[in-house]
């Protein structure tokens, strides 16, 4: 695995959707589904979103959102009032 992530909006056409892991990788990288349709979602090297690539959804485009990596002690340095949950 490498470090990295990539943020995407969950809205289309005025829905919500919620994205998990398919259990499939295509050419490694993984394909997420979408549990309202099933549909299966992946992001084509080179491409902005993420696309559905079959099921009622196909063809359309869930939209890049800007995100950060990094370590959390940075990100509170830079942004102390973070709010968050603790594990117990």
């Amino acid at each position: 695995m490498v470090k990295l992530a990539t943020v995407y909006s969950r809205e289309l056409e005025g829905e919500t959707l919620t994205l998990s892991a398919s259990g499939w990788t295509y050419d490694d990288t993984f394909v997420l589904y979408d549990r309202e349709t099933f549909s299966l979602w992946y992001h084509f090297p080179g491409k902005d979103g993420l696309t559905c690539v079959s099921g009622p959804l196909a063809d359309k485009k869930l939209k890049e959102l800007p995100s950060v990596f990094g370590r959390w002690n940075k990100w509170l340095e830079r942004y102390p009032n973070t709010k968050y949950l603790r594990y117990p």
